[in-house]
């Protein structure tokens, strides 16, 4: 870890996990504010009767496009929250980027926020953008939705997108993972009650934590798209992320698992810290190659053939 990490770490666990163990949902969503856009890239709204974002555009954005699904547990966040970090990952994969902006729990329980993000997909695909442009990216909750989404999509046969990337997936709202106990004197962002707190109200009407749309960690996960997965050691999500890993590549998905020593959970937000610097342009470039490759997947596949005597 540089100082700059460990300088942050201590920062967190005296400053900012403190305002997650008191308050309401309304004061954590007050606590969380919206951030303008880094300097160059432009920020549109997206707006249909099914569907509700932002467009986000950085200079030199070619076609493809980021589908983002921002965290926050599922009971707060929004495009605004998420607007630097994914501007950042936006500007690495020279792609715009579509935040998806879901409806919270628990005003909106499952499966409201996912019902929100297959149908802003499928106004995606409806403007006229191919699949294979397209690469998922979601953080925390975000993820755990992203990927709940492309299981109701491969299901229903819709055309997949190139690739899928989570930063600090939720995936087990059971909270079974082992590190949800063995990592809580080290994560500095979330708490156990925190994460109970959340993974209840999201199911507020009595969906099972074991429903393979609420926890994508016990769907069927052959046929998904490429999987990248960013986590840290030192948060409580970290056994989703291993176990996600594992059970993705036995189901035959490619799945690239990379785990960063000593960082907490969604680091990658604090863009001023050099690994999160490392880690979004890794992500960006993980969505570029991701679209490349499908395009020339395309472009072979329309190539004529030489007819031979």
């Amino acid at each position: 870890m540089t100082l700059r990490a460990h300088v942050m770490r201590q920062l967190l666990r005296t400053v900012v996990r403190p305002l997650f163990l008191r308050g309401t949902v309304d004061d954590w969503r007050r606590r969380w504010p919206a951030w303008p856009a880094p300097r160059g890239v432009r920020v549109e709204p997206a707006v249909s009767a099914a569907f509700a974002g932002e467009w986000i555009i950085p200079p030199g954005a070619d076609g493809g496009v980021l589908y983002y699904v921002h965290g926050g547990g599922f009971v707060m966040g929004s495009p605004g929250t998420h607007r630097r970090m994914v501007s950042r990952i936006a500007c690495a994969a020279r792609a715009r980027a579509l935040v998806v902006d879901y409806r919270l729990a628990p005003e909106n329980p499952f499966p409201a926020a996912l019902e929100d993000c297959v149908a802003g997909y499928r106004w995606l695909l409806q403007q006229g953008v191919d699949a294979r442009d397209v690469v998922f990216v979601g953080d925390s909750a975000g993820a755990c939705l992203a990927l709940s989404a492309l299981v109701i999509l491969r299901g229903a046969q819709d055309a997949l997108p190139a690739g899928v990337a989570c930063l600090s997936a939720a995936t087990d709202l059971t909270l079974a993972g082992a590190s949800h106990r063995t990592r809580i004197g080290d994560e500095v962002v979330l708490t156990p009650a925190f994460c109970r707190y959340v993974a209840t109200a999201y199911r507020c009407r009595g969906a099972d934590a074991r429903d393979p749309l609420a926890s994508p960690l016990f769907a069927d996960l052959r046929g998904l798209p490429p999987l990248l997965l960013h986590v840290g050691t030192h948060e409580l999500f970290l056994d989703d992320s291993l176990r996600l890993a594992d059970k993705a590549s036995a189901a035959g998905v490619d799945v690239t698992l990379k785990v960063w020593d000593g960082l907490w959970h969604v680091f990658q937000v604090f863009a001023w810290l050099p690994e999160a610097r490392e880690a979004l342009e890794e992500i960006g470039q993980f969505a570029r190659a991701r679209i490349n490759e499908r395009r020339r997947e395309s472009t072979k596949a329309r190539a004529p053939r030489t007819k031979r005597e």
